[in-house]
């Protein structure tokens, strides 16, 4: 398959090309998975998929796209369409009607190469994962994900996007995670009337919050601490 976007990387220079993934590209998908797994030093952090999970998204319910360099594959990140008969759903955990969970699409795994860290390659593949998305006709109205509450980097990520935290519960069989949404084709809203900042580590003061309708919508840096700072629209 052709490349679609050519970009450098800041930390030496090199040059890597990025295009859809397929089957053909199986094994090296699940030798990175492994391979990021492996130096995670919590690895409650991220959730492999399985073949069976990379299949299904790759046999049209989803999307793939891969960083390539120095001839192997270096990141790559998905997009998912989850069943809509899912109880769990994550179109119902951020409060959406079951009639609208047809349109919705999951922000799936990403992954980097320990060697190309540093490079922006998540953030640069969320941007054009998303690109591809736009210009393909859908129905899509809502993205959804989940990210560990330790998980810094990928909290990072998603709330650069415009994503919210709008719950925070247990999925995944007992883990807890944040799950954050955004309304595509629209702006990220600034319009906060009330902003508090909760320490990432204080749950269930951040659940009340959520339950009461405060959406998580950036993160606060107090020395070596994160707080979420939460606001009502």
């Amino acid at each position: 398959m052709a490349y679609f976007y050519k970009g450098v990387m800041a930390t030496n220079n090199k040059q890597y090309k990025v295009r859809h993934l397929t089957m053909d590209d199986i094994e090296h998908i699940l030798q990175l998975q492994e391979l990021v797994v492996q130096t995670l030093d919590n690895q409650d952090i991220l959730q492999p998929l399985s073949y069976d999970e990379y299949q299904y998204i790759m046999d049209g319910k989803g999307m793939i796209i891969g960083a390539f360099a120095d001839d192997r594959l270096i990141a790559f990140r998905a997009l998912l369409i989850p069943p809509s008969d899912d109880s769990e759903h994550l179109g119902l955990d951020v409060g959406l009607k079951e009639e609208e969970l047809p349109t919705v699409i999951y922000q799936e795994i990403s992954n980097v190469h320990p060697d190309y860290r540093g490079n922006r390659l998540q953030q640069k593949l969320a941007q054009l994962i998303m690109n591809e998305l736009s210009a393909l006709d859908h129905s899509f109205k809502y993205v959804c994900c989940t990210v560990m509450p330790s998980n810094i980097p990928s909290l990072k990520d998603k709330l650069a996007q415009g994503m919210v935290i709008a719950a925070l519960k247990e999925k995944y069989q007992g883990r807890l995670r944040y799950v954050l949404v955004k309304k595509l084709h629209e702006n990220a809203c600034e319009n906060w009337t009330d902003t508090k900042a909760l320490s990432i580590n204080k749950i269930k003061e951040q659940q009340t919050l959520l339950k009461e309708g405060w959406l998580g919508f950036t993160l606060q840096k107090d020395e070596d601490h994160y707080k979420v700072v939460y606001g009502k629209i």
